[in-house]
């Protein structure tokens, strides 16, 4: 039996959620929406692809926990579609970006065959649990001050990624007697997220005024980030990164770490990669005890809007 929960967490977001929910890190802020719109077409690809897969799945104990991890993500898109929805309201051209992203996505189905997407989603799957963790570790940075209602979404979100880790490729191993294929197919699986994530950001440019994002939205191209993140950490360049009135998305992250994050996702990659043996963010535990003493989830993290913390 699988030991994933459904909770269905009622978020509520309307107007008043500014687009640029992080005044105090908008570069972590714009591409924490960019991962939202991408979510919402990615997991809608999940719950479609696993459906098609479970059939097929002859371990009935990997059959429930197929059907527990696509029941989670259906919950994740359902909530970040409440969100971007609330966006769209403020910035009507946003909605093209989101059909966009669904677009993409339908596409890769109509082209490829199940064994690809199977792999795709363990691949992308694999790399959560280390990027996740360093998100969480350092949300003091990057949730913290952040509008309360965005943040608890993306903490939730994180932690039942984190949760479940191993489903994706769980699935994989059930279906395809090749541990090398996800490995072999993995640098099509990247190409395809970063130019769905790309074309997200510049929907963004295109449909939302820089008074409202707070920065260029070139900052926040996957070339960018890790340019300015080194640029950052390096006397030379960063005496031109502090004559900016804000820092990178993960400037306060120790260097360490983001270097640990860099191999982690790396290895998440090899063939025998197991993500049950990855470490995870002591904070998770938190969340879930939270969660399970009855504590509104929808405010758990962030700062109430207007509060001046």
């Amino acid at each position: 039996m699988t030991d994933l929960q459904i909770r269905r967490i009622q978020f509520e977001f309307d107007s008043s959620v500014p687009f640029q929910w992080n005044r105090a890190n908008p570069d972590f802020g714009l591409m924490a929406n960019a991962i939202g719109v991408l979510a919402i077409a990615f997991e809608k690809y999940i719950v479609a692809v696993t459906r098609q897969a479970i059939p097929l799945l002859t371990d009935p104990a990997l059959a429930e926990e197929a059907e527990a991890f696509l029941r989670q993500e259906a919950q994740h898109a359902r909530a970040h579609r409440l969100h971007i929805n609330a966006l769209i309201e403020q910035h009507p051209g946003l909605r093209a970006t989101l059909d966009e992203a669904v677009a993409d996505y339908d596409r890769l189905r109509e082209r490829e065959p199940l064994e690809y997407h199977v792999a795709y989603i363990a691949a992308l799957e694999a790399t959560f649990t280390p990027l996740f963790k360093m998100m969480l570790d350092n949300r003091q940075s990057l949730f913290t001050n952040g509008d309360d209602r965005v943040a608890s979404l993306f903490a939730w979100h994180f932690v039942e990624e984190i949760e479940h880790r191993s489903s994706a490729l769980l699935i994989y191993h059930g279906l395809i007697d090749d541990p090398r294929y996800r490995t072999r197919v993995a640098r099509r699986v990247f190409a395809h997220a970063v130019s769905v994530y790309a074309g997200i950001i510049e929907g963004f440019e295109r449909h939302v005024p820089l008074a409202d994002r707070l920065v260029d939205t070139r900052r926040m191209l996957p070339r960018s980030i890790w340019l300015r993140e080194v640029s950052a950490r390096l006397p030379l360049l960063r005496r031109r990164l502090t004559a900016d009135q804000y820092p990178t998305a993960f400037q306060q992250v120790p260097i360490r770490q983001l270097c640990t994050t860099l191999v982690r996702l790396l290895l998440s990659q090899a063939p025998r990669h197991r993500p049950v043996n990855e470490p995870l963010p002591a904070w998770a535990d938190t969340w879930f005890d939270a969660y399970g003493k009855g504590t509104d989830m929808t405010r758990f993290e962030g700062t109430p809007l207007g509060s001046g913390r």
